[in-house]
């Protein structure tokens, strides 16, 4: 089996990891993903390691994507039911270039072995050191993102909860906003709306990373999907439950007009 493969190869948990092979099924099943490569777990230990011929071969195969890039982590035992890991393991957007892939492995490897990581770990009843897997996928430029659950996880309603921003996903996924929030019942009716408090969105640079920019007066407080691109969600709910099974965490951007799943995982069951 190889250490690097495509999105739509990946198949192996236990060498690449639960966000690379769901992002793998989806791409399977026709789902709308960003194209990208999946490193397993030795092989990120061995770029971690500056290991010569595993750098240069991530930087062959990874010649191919669009640029810039998203480095997220993929450990065998993340974004399960029992525990997500959300927040532990880093996640690096807007990397420039092949040539500066080597040195954002490198850093979330250390993330997913830092102390506050194993501590996590051990929280949540996972005693074993880390296989740690990463995925590489073409970044979007995306007009709004955001998170939508495919049953209300708060009282477990069979509803689709949605919550978006403007730009990129993180600042609903940090907290770095209150998003708007929206809710949806199963045949698409829209039964709530409530706008948030939009302030920030956060943009990719130029020259890599990101930055928090401040958003327009005007659309602080408007709201950043309209009936379409809600139809869109809930189309894209009820396919991500065919593929899946229910109860789905879906982190999603809309970008150029097409809607994206950049993560589908099994919403964390809660009360440990």
């Amino acid at each position: 089996m190889s250490a690097v493969l495509n999105l739509s190869d990946t198949r192996d948990v236990t060498a690449f990891g639960s966000k690379a092979v769901g992002l793998g099924e989806a791409t399977r099943a026709g789902l709308p993903v960003p194209p990208g490569i999946a490193l397993s777990g030795p092989f990120v230990e061995a770029v971690a390691s500056e290991d010569e011929e595993a750098v240069a071969t991530l930087l062959r195969l990874a010649a191919h994507l669009p640029l810039p890039l998203a480095v997220r982590s993929s450990a065998a035992d993340e974004d399960g039911a029992e525990a997500s890991f959300a927040g532990q393991h880093l996640t690096l957007l807007n990397v420039p270039s092949p040539a500066d892939l080597p040195q954002a492995v490198r850093e979330i490897w250390w993330s997913a072995n830092s102390d506050s990581a194993i501590t996590y770990r051990q929280r949540v009843g996972l005693f074993t050191r880390p296989s740690v897997g990463v995925v590489v996928q073409s970044l979007l430029n995306p007009e709004v993102a955001g998170v939508m659950f495919t049953q209300n996880p708060m009282n477990g309603a069979d509803e689709r909860v949605i919550e978006g921003s403007w730009g990129l996903g993180e600042a609903v996924v940090a907290g770095t906003v209150i998003p708007d929030h929206f809710r949806i019942d199963r045949e698409g009716r829209v039964l709530e709306r409530i706008p948030g408090l939009k302030q920030v969105a956060i943009r990719a640079l130029p020259s890599g990373g990101t930055v928090e920019e401040a958003t327009p007066p005007g659309d602080v407080e408007k709201l950043c999907l309209d009936e379409g691109q809600l139809e869109l969600l809930s189309q894209l709910a009820l396919r991500c439950e065919q593929v899946y099974g229910p109860a789905r965490d879906i982190e999603w951007a809309i970008a150029d007009g097409t809607l994206y799943v950049l993560q589908c995982r099994a919403v964390t069951r809660t009360g440990r």
